[in-house]
């Protein structure tokens, strides 16, 4: 039997994790959450739920995946002999599984944009209404979603060394440095101030229940967190490796890049007299109006539809390495076959999805798009629902010295990552959620 893979590097795993968190968490859904929920009110829950609730739990699941070192059902089992804690696995593979089919339609439309681009085809007057005509095109949506799914399948297929670290290795760090330059630019329009200000100056009346959990929502789909995906790289982590310091880099590095992100759009927003709550559609109508007012104005926008691509893949391969990995489990000579086969099936069940601002924009479901269904279906029950056992087996299944083992930080910070775990993490994530229930039956 081929022996398990491993990260050949701390920074090879650090880039890969902070990939996953970074992608369309912090580019793409970060600033069009920001812009329909009141601005640097969802900004300040965000830092706090990511600092205080998501990296307790991004740190819970490092803990839980190297101990178990391999695909997290196998991994729970092992942990928890004999008990039902294995179903947790199952649940976050469901729940990859559905955000990865939504999730690939957005990462369609980022290949659409970037051809458009290419091909100079997006310099037109009126953006939004662009937008609107390529996410309704159904021949176009359901190709650009097959592409992006077949390059996450080829990455995903050629493993941890070959495919995702090598990957993530000169794809984030381009990333990063290209949104430093677009911010400074975004900084430097007329007007660029209010945009800073509706990002940085909090207006009280925005906060809410509903506010809250969509910020703790927010702070797990940008890190990643309730759906086993750091656990499951975790599980190729050497033994040597500091965790502690692992978990902090990545939540500082996704804190970062959505600030950024938020540089870029919201400066540019106000410079340019458009509206912040655009939704969904944010960065595609905003950004390439932005780049049709500077010079070279059309390069910048390939290169950064091309980092956007990077970012949505080293996202995209974190939700199919968990699929592929507990399908294969120890027999990764099928690793290939497997990344096909489950691949294929995100992309039909995501076809719904894809349509549901065409073809089936007449089918709503509790109110909303098909779309949109399967976004509150994982990022605000599917991952906090995750997040919470995550926590309460981190907390109360595994026991002291074997937390000790793994985390080997200061004896304190061992007891307060307890702590937090324990009681903190779950208390909040259950007083949010009853709050987001009232809000929603009053």
């Amino acid at each position: 039997m081929k022996q398990r893979d491993q990260w050949t590097s701390k920074i090879g795993f650090v880039l890969a994790a902070a990939g996953s968190a970074i992608g369309l968490g912090a580019i793409w859904k970060f600033p069009y959450m920001v812009g329909t929920n009141g601005g640097s009110v969802f900004v300040l829950l965000f830092i706090i739920c990511t600092v205080a609730i998501g990296l307790p739990i991004l740190l819970a699941e490092f803990v839980i995946g190297r101990k178990g070192q391999a695909d997290v059902v196998t991994s729970l089992k092992k942990l928890a002999p004999g008990r039902l804690w294995y179903m947790l696995g199952w649940m976050g593979l469901a729940v990859s599984f559905i955000l990865l089919s939504f999730y690939s339609v957005v990462g369609g439309w980022i290949l659409s944009y970037l051809a458009r681009a290419i091909t100079l085809r997006l310099d037109v007057a009126d953006h939004s209404e662009y937008f609107n005509s390529i996410i309704s095109n159904p021949l176009e949506v359901l190709l650009a979603q097959a592409v992006f799914m077949g390059l996450t399948i080829w990455i995903v297929q050629s493993g941890i060394r070959g495919g995702i670290e090598r990957a993530s290795r000169w794809m984030m760090p381009l990333l990063f440095i290209f949104f430093i330059i677009l911010a400074i630019r975004s900084l430097t329009l007329d007007g660029a101030m209010e945009g800073v200000r509706f990002l940085f100056v909090p207006d009280w009346s925005y906060f809410t229940g509903t506010t809250l959990l969509l910020a703790l929502g927010q702070a797990f789909f940008s890190l990643s967190v309730g759906v086993t995906a750091m656990m499951t790289y975790a599980s190729y982590l050497p033994k040597e490796e500091q965790l502690g310091q692992s978990a902090v880099n990545v939540s500082i590095l996704n804190i970062v890049i959505s600030l950024l992100a938020g540089l870029v759009i919201f400066p540019a927003v106000f410079a340019l007299g458009q509206s912040p709550a655009e939704g969904p559609g944010l960065i595609f109508v905003i950004l390439p109006a932005i780049f049709s007012q500077i010079p070279f104005g059309n390069v910048f926008m390939i290169v950064f539809f091309i980092l956007m691509l990077f970012a949505t893949l080293t996202s995209s391969i974190s939700m199919l390495e968990i699929v592929v990995s507990t399908g294969i489990r120890q027999r990764h000579e099928r690793r290939k076959s497997a990344a096909w086969v489950f691949g294929i099936l995100i992309f039909i069940v995501g076809i719904p999805s894809a349509l549901s601002f065409g073809a089936l924009s007449d089918v709503q479901i509790f109110g909303g798009s098909i779309f949109d269904f399967a976004d509150t279906l994982t990022s605000k029950i599917g991952m906090p629902l995750g997040a919470l056992c995550i926590s309460l087996f981190a907390g109360f299944v595994l026991t002291k010295a074997q937390t000790d083992a793994e985390l080997r930080m200061h004896p304190i910070m061992n007891a307060l990552w307890k702590f937090l775990v324990r009681f903190v993490v779950p208390a909040a994530i259950i007083v949010i959620f009853i709050t987001w229930i009232i809000e929603l039956s009053a």
